[in-house]
Parts: structure tokens; C-alpha cells; sequence
């Protein structure tokens, strides 16, 4: 009788040390494994506390959206170049230019708050953070374009002078007054952060908004000013921590936050259970260490850290327990909302003139495509073959996202996975192209399976960081052929098909790869009209009442990743058979997020969505004239974004229900949801009597 009250108070004592064992676990890791001298350890504890700075800015604008903002790096390299242009160059003194840094950086983050992220306060978590990777966007620009005021294309000899004269040797590591000035301000900043949170009025009312935002406007709390007030400290923490990285490392080395340095802040994030500021400052201080241990260790292959980090992250989330509280419940049906294409409606649905419109429209579309090398020329046919691919990556995203639910931030690693595997099939193996392409999609759909192990147990944001540190352990390490000599590296040629059908002119791989998407098309299709589809929805929507009906919650997920993986990695043995050579650059994390927003862009909700992503995002750029590519740029993405928040395939379908609702009127027939969409509630009966047939006098109306 007395074990089990012990047991229970010792879990009740030891508690508040559980969120902080990711980061002693990955301590451990380095002193067994990967042991450095007490300078690089020391180094390791300077860089983390930086990067801790930034992940805590990750964490306050969670806190306040439920968001994973991809921006955060940016909104503190934009008055890292001012702040470097006045000291540098403009000569100003070092505590004028840091004060202008940091007015600019308070300025920033209410701006980008006030005149776009405001406008996203009621649309779905997910349509907000492919917001923040082209608010990113335009933050890069404005960050590149800043050194012209000062005459220069870009800073990368300029010297940020030390602040301070002194100097501190540790094991073999030399501290300058700006590694100094860093460990004294680096902690005095978190310590003012926690304090302002919990002993302020103001941080008590950003904590409840948090939690519950409705709930906190019902009582009086100003939440949007709350988040505008969130936003601009996110920018003042991610503008101390780059600054003094860039007095550290130097100017060229504090180049924007990319997906190699923000994955860090990520993963101390997700780590620190997003929320958990303690023990997300420890988990970054922990990475860093591990980062200077892997990277001492490992001097001639600076890509291993990424895939160390991504086992770290991996197998931490697999053992997380799985979070009850009502926040991370709804921030995750935040992350999973997609909307709907509204069917045919069943009054329509079975009409001659609309079943022959359908199967004409495809058919139409399909011929069209195929007949484009009769107009095309050479360069153009490999551009409209890669369209095809990407179509073919973006639907695997629309399955795994729009339909599973899960957020997958590193599409394009398993993108590589098909393409490495499609490359060695037909080049060492010299297998038919056909058998290659289902090859590598077996590896795609495995890999996807064992990345996506975290999102049994945990939210989509779990995912997300997941798949993107696997992405960057792919392009710099596992799938990088200065690492791995197995990959081929010469040109790939590509084999008959069927020993038959000869692939060497660009048009005969363009009319394969186009033949490849639309059977991806047709079974994603029937999968989704099938019970596995209706499963998918299912479990996206409410896993505990899917669980409820018996379903595998834990199977659906599989299978979705399982088809997902499967698709990305055959649209990559296409790609590199229609490059003929394999090559990192275009599977770098970076991409995958172009993949991901393209996506969204298109539409998460149908299948043409993907159609409409790809050629929006690639075929823009390649066949849009020269004052029209600005287009699919940043802007255009958060044009689209706030205009057609369901993506530009809802416009597609707005016009199909326009023509529906005229064909109705024309035969007489009354359907409510086309009703609907043209008139108020109160208007309805108005509407019906307008589309009810004329009656003969004295008739009874039906």
C-alpha cells in the first residue's frame, strides 16, 4: 500500500527535472562520444547561449500565434547590417550603432506584425507560417540590398571592433571582449526576459493570451497589441544574438539565419517542449557543446554535426511523452487545416452534360500537356519535364499536409532518397527505368516512415523540425557525394524503357515523366475515394474520435508518410533522369520549404492544387517574362496568401461552382450549398424562390 504513494511523491520530486533531460542526455552524448578540451567546450557554451536568444524568440511568437516563425533569423539580420554599416563604416561609436540595432529591431518586428501577420489572426496556423518564410524572403532582400547605402555589395571584411580591451585564454580557445560581452549579456537578457513574464503585468497577460486567446480578449486583454509587443522582443533577441555572433565570428560568418543555423534554434524548441524557456536555453547551450565536439572530432567532414543532430532530435521525440493540455491540442488542429474542395453536389452530380464535362476536361488537359513538345523547343521540353516532377513533390506534400495532417518541412530529403536511388539503379545496377522508379520509391516511402516515427506520439510541429534537420543531414552528409562515394557522380544516361522505347530526346523523357505523374495522379485519386483516404481525413481531423471507431490512429499516419515518401522519391529518380546528373543543390533544406509553400500556395486541399503550386513556383520563373518573375517572389506568395487563403485552386473551383450554379438555374433544380455561397442566411429563401422554375397560375408551389 505504501509503493505506490512513494512512487508517486518521487515522481513529484523529480518533475521539474524532466523537461532538462534532452540536454543532459545530449551532454553526456559529447563527453562519451565526441569529448573536446575545456576550450571548444567553453566556445560551445558562448555560441549556444546566442542561439539561445533566438530560439527563445522561436518560443515567445509560439507562445503568442502557434506558430514555428521561419522569419526569426531575419528579423534580426536586417539591423545586424544597419548596426554593422554605422559601425564598420559610417564610423559611428559602437554603443550608437548597437542602440540604432536595437531601435530597428523593435521597429521591425511591430511593422512585420502590424502590417501582415495581423491579417493572418483568424486564418489557419499553417497559412501563417508559409507567411513567415516569405516575410524571410523579403527580409533577405532587404538585408542584401542595405550595403549599398554605404557603397559596398556586401559586408564580409568588415571588422566589428571589441567593445571591451581584454583578453581570457581557456584550454586552447583566446576570448576577446566580444565573447565577453556576450556571456555577460547573453544571460542578463534571459534572466530580464523570464523576470518581465512572470513578474510583470504585462508578461502575466502574454502568457495567458497565450494559453487561451479568445478566452483572454473576453476578459479584457489586449491580444493583438500583446502580439505586437511579442513580436518586436522576438526581433530584439534575434538582433542581440546575431550581432554578437557577428563580433565573434565576423560579418560573413553572421550571414542570414539559414535552415544549417536556424535548425539549431529549432531543435531547442521542440526539445524544450516549445514552451519550457529553461530548458529550451539549456537544450541550445547542449546542442552547441555538441556541435563543437562532433566538429573537432570529425575536422574533414563538417556535414556529420547535421546528422547527429537529426538522430538527437529523432530519438528524443520518439521517447517525449505525448501532451494532453488543451493549447497543444488546439495549436496542432491549427497546423492540420485544410480546406475541403466541396464535390460536385449530388443534385449535379449524375447529369450527362456534367460526366462527360469531367472525363472531357481531363482528357483535354492531359493531351494538351502531352502535345507541348510539338511547341516547345529542347530546354524548354527539360523545364516542362521538371514542372511535372515538382507537380508530382508537391502532390506528396498535399498528401502528407492536406491530408494526414502532419507538417513535413524537408520534402525534398526524400526527394534525394529517390533520386540517389534512381541514379544508382540505371547507372551501377543497370536496371530498366521502370523498375528503378518503383525502387526508389520503396526508399522514399521507408524513409518517410522512420523520419516521421515522432508524429505517432506527438503534434505536426514535432514533425516539422524533424523532417527539416533530416533534410540537412541529407544535402550535407548522408546523400552528399564529397561523403559518400557510392553515389554516382558522373553522367547519368538514360536507359531504353522497357529495353524498348528510347529516352535520349528531351521530348521522349518529358512525355515518361508526364506519364508517371498522371498514374501518381489517378492513384492518389482512387486512394483518396477509398477507405484509406476517408481514414486519413479521419484522423487528421479528430484522432481520439477516429481512435474511438476503432481505427489504427498509428497505421493511418504510416500509411500516409508510407505514400507521401513514396511520390516525393519517384518525382526524384525522374529529376535526375531528366538533369542526367545528381547534384545536391537542388535537395537542400531551402528548397524544401519553396516545395512545402508551393504547396500551400496551390492549394493543400485538391489534387490540382499541386498542378497549380508547381507551375506557379517553377513554372513562373522559367516562362514568365522578365518584368513579370517578381511574381512567384515573396510578394506574390503573401498576395496570394491573403486573398485566396485556400490557395489559388480555390479559385479554380470557385469558377466550376459558378458554372454549376447556372446549369442548375437553366434545369430547374434547387442545391442548397451553390445557394449558399451567393446569398446571407436570411436571403435563402429569396434565393430559392429565384431558382425555383416559373409555376402556371393557381399551381401549388412544390
Amino acid at each position: 500500500m505504501t509503493q505506490a504513494p512513494t512512487a508517486r511523491r518521487l515522481a513529484a520530486r523529480y518533475r521539474p527535472v524532466g523537461p532538462f533531460v534532452p540536454a543532459l542526455a545530449i551532454v553526456a552524448l559529447q563527453l562519451v562520444v565526441y569529448p573536446v578540451g575545456i576550450g571548444p567546450w567553453t566556445l560551445g557554451i558562448v555560441t549556444g547561449l546566442l542561439t539561445a536568444l533566438v530560439a527563445l524568440g522561436l518560443a515567445l511568437i509560439y507562445r503568442a500565434n502557434r506558430i514555428l516563425n521561419f522569419a526569426q533569423g531575419d528579423l534580426g539580420m536586417v539591423p545586424t547590417t544597419l548596426a554593422v554599416g554605422l559601425i564598420t563604416v559610417t564610423g559611428v561609436p559602437y554603443l550608437v550603432g548597437v542602440g540604432a540595432g536595437l531601435l530597428a529591431a523593435v521597429v521591425l518586428g511591430a511593422v512585420v506584425e502590424l502590417a501582415i501577420v495581423r491579417r493572418f489572426f483568424r486564418a489557419p496556423r499553417l497559412l501563417l507560417t508559409v507567411a513567415t518564410i516569405g516575410i524571410s524572403q523579403l527580409l533577405i532582400v532587404c538585408s542584401l540590398l542595405m550595403p549599398r547605402w554605404w557603397g559596398r555589395d556586401f559586408f564580409i571584411d568588415e571588422t566589428i571592433p571589441d567593445p571591451i580591451s581584454a583578453r581570457i585564454t581557456i584550454g586552447t580557445q583566446t576570448f576577446g571582449g566580444s565573447e565577453i560581452v556576450a556571456v555577460i549579456v547573453a544571460p542578463l537578457l534571459l534572466l530580464a526576459l523570464a523576470l518581465f513574464l512572470r513578474g510583470t503585468d504585462l508578461g502575466v497577460a502574454v502568457r495567458a493570451s497565450a494559453e487561451r486567446p479568445d478566452r483572454a480578449a473576453l476578459l479584457g486583454v489586449p491580444v493583438r497589441r500583446l502580439q505586437t509587443l511579442v513580436w518586436a522582443v522576438a526581433a530584439t533577441l534575434s538582433f542581440v544574438g546575431l550581432f554578437l555572433h557577428a563580433s565573434i565570428f565576423g560579418v560573413g560568418g553572421a550571414s542570414t539565419l539559414s535552415p544549417q543555423a536556424l535548425v539549431f534554434a529549432l531543435g531547442a524548441l521542440v526539445l524544450g517542449r516549445l514552451d519550457h524557456l529553461p530548458a529550451i536555453t539549456a537544450s541550445a547551450v547542449a546542442l552547441r557543446i555538441l556541435d563543437q565536439g562532433v566538429t573537432a572530432n570529425n575536422p574533414s567532414s563538417p556535414g556529420r554535426t547535421y546528422v547527429v543532430l537529426a538522430a538527437v532530435i529523432l530519438v528524443a521525440l520518439v521517447f517525449r511523452r505525448a501532451s494532453n493540455r488543451r493549447s497543444d491540442v488546439d495549436g496542432a488542429s491549427g497546423w492540420t487545416a485544410a480546406d475541403e474542395v466541396r464535390p460536385v453536389p449530388a443534385e449535379l452530380r449524375d447529369l450527362a452534360v456534367v460526366r462527360v464535362a469531367r472525363v472531357v476536361l481531363l482528357v483535354l488537359v492531359v493531351a494538351l500537356a502531352a502535345a507541348l513538345p510539338l511547341v516547345l523547343g529542347a530546354g524548354d521540353e527539360l523545364k516542362a519535364a521538371t514542372v511535372a516532377a515538382y507537380a508530382l513533390i508537391a502532390l506528396s506534400v498535399v498528401v502528407l499536409t492536406g491530408w494526414a495532417g502532419q507538417v513535413s518541412l524537408g520534402q525534398m530529403s526524400f526527394v534525394s532518397v529517390g533520386a540517389v536511388m534512381g541514379a544508382v539503379a540505371t547507372s551501377t545496377w543497370h536496371l530498366d527505368l521502370s523498375l528503378a522508379l518503383i525502387l526508389a520509391g520503396a526508399a522514399g516511402a521507408l524513409a518517410a516512415v522512420v523520419v516521421g516515427l515522432p508524429a505517432l506520439r506527438l503534434p505536426g510541429l514535432y514533425l516539422a523540425v524533424t523532417t527539416l534537420a533530416f533534410a540537412l543531414a541529407s544535402s550535407n552528409y548522408l546523400l552528399n557525394r564529397k561523403e559518400q562515394s557510392w553515389i554516382p557522380a558522373e553522367r547519368i544516361e538514360r536507359p531504353a524503357l522497357f529495353r524498348t522505347f528510347d529516352l535520349t530526346s528531351q521530348a521522349a523523357m518529358f512525355e515518361v515523366s508526364l506519364a508517371v505523374v498522371v498514374l501518381g495522379f489517378l492513384a492518389v485519386a482512387g486512394i483518396r475515394r477509398s477507405r484509406t483516404g476517408r481514414v486519413l481525413l479521419a484522423v487528421r481531423d479528430n484522432e481520439r474520435g477516429a481512435a474511438a471507431y476503432s481505427i489504427s490512429v498509428a497505421r493511418a499516419k504510416l500509411t500516409g508518410f508510407a505514400v507521401s515518401g513514396f511520390l516525393a522519391a519517384t518525382a526524384g529518380c525522374l529529376l535526375v533522369h531528366i538533369s542526367q546528373a545528381y547534384s545536391e543543390k537542388p535537395f537542400v533544406a531551402a528548397e524544401s520549404l519553396g516545395v512545402f509553400t508551393a504547396a500551400v500556395v496551390g492549394g493543400l486541399g485538391s489534387l490540382a492544387g499541386a498542378v497549380l503550386g508547381a507551375l506557379y513556383l517553377n513554372g513562373g520563373v522559367w516562362f514568365l517574362p522578365e518584368k513579370w518573375r517578381l511574381l512567384p517572389t515573396a510578394v506574390g506568395v503573401l498576395a496570394v496568401l491573403l486573398v485566396l487563403p485556400g490557395g489559388l485552386s480555390n479559385l479554380l473551383y470557385r469558377g466550376r461552382d459558378a458554372l454549376l450554379r447556372r446549369l442548375a438555374r437553366r434545369r430547374g433544380i434547387v442545391v442548397a450549398s451553390l445557394l449558399a455561397d451567393e446569398a446571407d442566411a436570411d436571403d435563402v429563401p429569396e434565393a430559392i424562390k429565384v431558382a425555383l422554375p416559373p409555376q402556371p397560375v393557381g399551381s401549388a408551389a412544390p
